[in-house]
């Protein structure tokens, strides 16, 4: 399988966002979408912290408000969060004044749970029309990245999964996995072995800055 590579010129378009981190130190970001959820995120922390790793956590605002206990745990832990609307919007089918709407509810429901807003950013599905990235840009940082691992697919074995993102990380990657209902057979069978794979290559992870 080879995995959907991102277009060379889409990162030059849209400058102001994150397509991946610094390429000279065996470094990467891990990110999480979708999340919180009971049973697949608490795993993912549990996996992370047996390898002393950090990730970065893109929260829905609704679960992040169903599941506050759960969404504390992951700051409680040293890892990082982000926005990620609250309610999974898809860009091309919201109007930009209802979608910073729902990004500020997020914020909201974040800075209750936490204490304060996140300053990052990711689009669900990876898409915003130019208004509701204008909107955004004032405040947050837009997080985007370079290796999708497809955990969505439930359709690719997880060995093919494994061997297609191991092949595509190098330093500075900012690679996706999401902590939802619909990935979670897939992560769990994935997410373990990637894991271990950048510890046997001696990568590190990182939090995101800017």
């Amino acid at each position: 399988m080879r995995l959907h590579q991102l277009p060379f010129f889409i990162p030059s378009l849209y400058p102001n966002r994150i397509w991946k981190g610094p390429s000279l130190e065996q470094k990467i970001m891990l990110t999480f979408d979708d999340g919180p959820v009971p049973g697949i995120t608490d795993w993912v922390l549990e996996e992370l912290e047996k390898r002393g790793m950090k990730a970065t956590f893109f929260m829905v605002g609704d679960n992040a408000r169903k599941h506050p206990a759960l969404a504390r745990a992951v700051v409680a832990a040293g890892h990082q969060v982000g926005n990620h609307t609250c309610h999974h919007l898809a860009g091309w089918k919201t109007s930009i004044q209802a979608y910073l709407e729902d990004v500020g509810a997020c914020d909201a429901i974040l800075a209750d749970t936490f204490g304060e807003k996140p300053r990052f950013f990711r689009p669900p599905y990876g898409w915003m029309n130019p208004g509701q990235a204008k909107g955004i840009e004032s405040t947050k940082k837009i997080v985007m990245w370079n290796l999708l691992s497809y955990d969505f697919d439930a359709n690719v074995s997880p060995e093919i999964l494994i061997r297609a993102c191991a092949s595509r990380t190098a330093p500075g990657t900012i690679v996706v996995f999401h902590d939802q209902q619909k990935t979670q057979a897939q992560l769990k069978k994935v997410l373990p072995d990637y894991l271990d794979f950048l510890v046997g290559e001696g990568y590190i992870t990182q939090l995101l800055e800017g």
